[in-house]
């Protein structure tokens, strides 16, 4: 059993904060705003869409100091506990002047209201930190949470380009002082379990892995948050009254990745940002749609466990993991069972759960040479939006011809769903496009669609069986040699 710790700790700034009371929702944009008078940040949607809140969160991952761009909005205090939490006020150059990043989007315009300005000089920052001469891709990505009604980007983008002609990212104050905001993270570690009560209500963050599952079993019917970019909405959106919480975002050990010669594993606690490094040599498909998941903030603070956990008909990760044919680690206690992603999903609003289990990891099977993959994710806004639907394909071929086949829709029905009779139609079939036409014609079978204010039912199969023809359409001249042949 590990020590008790009833306080929280982080460094705002340069200032070291010790919090034994505060409500396990509160978020960190209300305690910077109304207790700490730090205004710089602004409430624009609440709900982690705007970017007006953006603020940087340093973290200790894997023996080194890192800093991203999250939002205050939907960030709940008791996850900050041994983190540096850095906000607008923070920003000077070396005399204690403007900043390269505020003095560049000065001279090239790149304010006009000023209500979002604090929250774009901030993700700029982050880039810039990270990427002292961006491109304009770089630039335009880094910027996708961040929502100006003003400018039309165009300044703002001249200005991220000009940043490093103000100063350099060696000489910044976050780098100054790199190893001792490292020290004075590694000193707020202690191994303690941190119950922190206020207003009947607790947070809890476990000490670690195992100590999470003892909790998970004391408390069966808490409320888990990992990344809180939906838990936070509940709280924002849905005024919830949520009574106990337990806090996993800071457990390393749920954001392992294990690669094998045939799976690769990921911690149920890794965020896109993380799983996007770790998977992309894996899965090169899918590396422009992790850029249609939210925006940077969102994919830093968001977990793979956590949407799956979720269980959403429109999640963006779960149909592209099924395709793939994931399985899923679920633990309680000491006890792990392994059942198939697809198989998780029972119905809307209803997962395989026993009491008192978790989301533990996700193992993916390495794709074949001979296999064909896409994904596909069909929104009203290209960038940070909802999907009306996403659909991932997974084509194995063997002599020209499809062995295998496994094809999986979000946004068409009460789950994450297979289609599973067009998937029989593939099956033994040259890889055409007269092939793909046919099975298309059978997603009748395996899927009635809702209307909502997304898409229309109409709209959402009209679609989806589009997508059969895309897909064979960009896999021409990709195909392995034998299906070529």
């Amino acid at each position: 059993m590990p020590s008790i710790r009833k306080d929280i700790r982080f460094w705002l700034n340069d200032e070291l904060i010790t919090l034994d009371q505060c409500s396990p929702t509160e978020t960190l944009l209300d305690y910077l705003r109304l207790e700490r008078r730090l205004i710089g940040a602004k409430e624009g949607c609440a709900e982690g869409d705007c970017g007006a809140c953006t603020i940087l969160v340093g973290r200790l991952f894997q023996g080194t100091l890192m800093y991203e761009a999250v939002n205050a909005c939907i960030r709940f205090l008791p996850s900050l506990d041994g983190c540096h939490v850095v906000t607008v006020e923070a920003l000077k150059d070396e005399d204690g002047g403007l900043h390269p990043v505020q003095q560049a989007m000065v001279d090239h315009h790149g304010s006009q209201c000023g209500f979002c300005t604090p929250g774009i000089v901030m993700s700029l920052y982050a880039l810039w930190m990270t990427n002292p001469e961006p491109g304009r891709c770089q630039i335009e990505e880094a910027l996708q949470g961040n929502l100006c009604r003003c400018t039309g980007y165009a300044p703002i983008i001249r200005a991220a380009v000009a940043i490093s002609d103000y100063g350099s990212p060696l000489s910044d104050w976050l780098e100054r002082e790199r190893k001792t905001n490292f020290k004075r993270l590694i000193d707020l570690h202690d191994g303690a379990r941190v119950v922190l009560e206020a207003e009947g209500k607790r947070a809890i963050l476990p000490a670690n892995l195992d100590d999470f599952s003892h909790v998970r079993l004391e408390e069966p019917h808490a409320t888990i948050v990992a990344g809180s970019t939906d838990v936070g909405l509940w709280v924002t959106k849905e005024i919830r009254d949520l009574h106990t919480l337990i806090f996993i975002a800071h457990l390393e050990d749920m954001k392992a990745v294990i690669c094998s010669q045939s799976h690769i594993t990921i911690g149920a606690g890794v965020t896109y940002s993380e799983a996007k490094q770790a998977m992309s040599g894996y899965f090169p498909h899918l590396d422009a749609f992790w850029t249609r998941i939210a925006g940077p903030q969102i994919r830093n603070m968001g977990t793979i466990g956590g949407n799956i956990a979720n269980g959403s008909p429109i999640g963006d990760m779960p149909p592209v993991l099924i395709a793939l044919g994931a399985d899923l680690v679920l633990r309680k206690s000491w006890e792990q069972r392994i059942i198939r992603l697809e198989d998780f999903f029972i119905d809307y609003g209803k997962q395989d759960r026993w009491e008192g289990d978790f989301v533990e990891a996700i193992r993916i099977p390495i794709p074949a040479p001979d296999s064909l993959h896409g994904v596909y994710k069909v929104s009203k806004r290209r960038d940070e939006d909802i999907s009306s639907l996403c659909a991932a394909f997974y084509l194995g071929i063997t002599d020209g011809l499809i062995t295998k086949a496994r094809i999986a829709f979000g946004g068409m029905a009460a789950t994450p769903k297979r289609a599973a009779e067009a998937e029989r139609t593939l099956k033994g079939k040259p890889f055409t496009r007269e092939t793909m036409l046919a099975a298309a014609d059978c997603l009748p079978l395996d899927f009635q669609p809702i209307s909502d204010m997304r898409a229309s039912a109409d709209y959402r199969m009209r679609v989806a069986k589009n997508l059969f023809e895309q897909f064979w359409h960009d896999k021409q001249g990709t195909m392995p040699l034998e299906a070529a042949e």
